[in-house]
């Protein structure tokens, strides 16, 4: 495996948030190949500018997310950064219309993986990462709805990372992809970014089914 993220190929699925951006610009900088992917030309416009390979695509849509995948071919690492937050009110304030408009990040992680998954682990160095919470580790009444998403959310990446080693160790192979999770308190860019460029710095199995916390 080539250390670095210089000459990877970079899924940032729904990227058009600030974190995109950073984590885009961050990528590009390393000398990796970004594709950055919204729903909205217009807001893909800043990730180009930074030198990211645009399309609009929707990440919680399988049959996007295939034809992108279709498209591409070979890539290094796909970054699930769909998000969001509704909350408040305690128990009694989690009301379905919330949990259907958090629901976007669960659907947008289990699009892109079942896309991804092949391509990835036909990389030397397959990386699928997605952002948590530690709401998931202490959950409140107020956010529970949120909480409940970013588990869903985490137990699929594990899954994930499950399936990945069990793929090398049925083919009699070195496991050279990993699946990871990044948890933090309140997300700051800032600290996100570099984080994901530091995926292909270490091995898959180090890295595989790992839990990292931010900040």
């Amino acid at each position: 495996m080539r250390p670095g993220a210089e000459g990877r190929i970079v899924v940032l699925a729904g990227a058009t948030s600030a974190a995109g951006l950073t984590v885009a610009r961050a990528l590009v900088d390393a000398g990796a190949r970004v594709i950055a992917t919204g729903r909205s030309a217009e807001r893909l416009q800043p990730l180009s500018d930074v030198g990211a390979q645009v399309a609009v695509a929707d990440a919680t849509s399988f049959e996007d997310m295939s034809a992108l995948a279709a498209k591409l071919g070979p890539v290094d690492g796909v970054l699930s950064l769909v998000g969001g937050w509704r909350g408040g009110g305690g128990l009694a304030g989690q009301s379905d219309e919330d949990f259907v408009a958090l629901l976007p990040a669960l659907q947008a992680v289990r699009a892109t993986s079942r896309a991804f998954a092949s391509l990835l682990q036909a990389s030397d160095a397959g990386r699928f990462a997605i952002v948590s919470s530690t709401a998931v580790a202490r959950p409140l009444a107020g956010g529970a709805n949120y909480a409940a998403v970013k588990a869903a959310s985490e137990a699929w990446t594990h899954a994930m990372a499950q399936g990945f080693a069990k793929a090398a160790r049925d083919a009699g192979e070195p496991l050279r992809t990993a699946s990871v999770v990044f948890r933090t308190k309140a997300l700051d860019p800032e600290a996100l970014a570099p984080a994901i460029v530091g995926l292909w710095d270490g091995d898959a199995p180090a890295l595989n089914d790992r839990m990292i916390e931010l900040g």
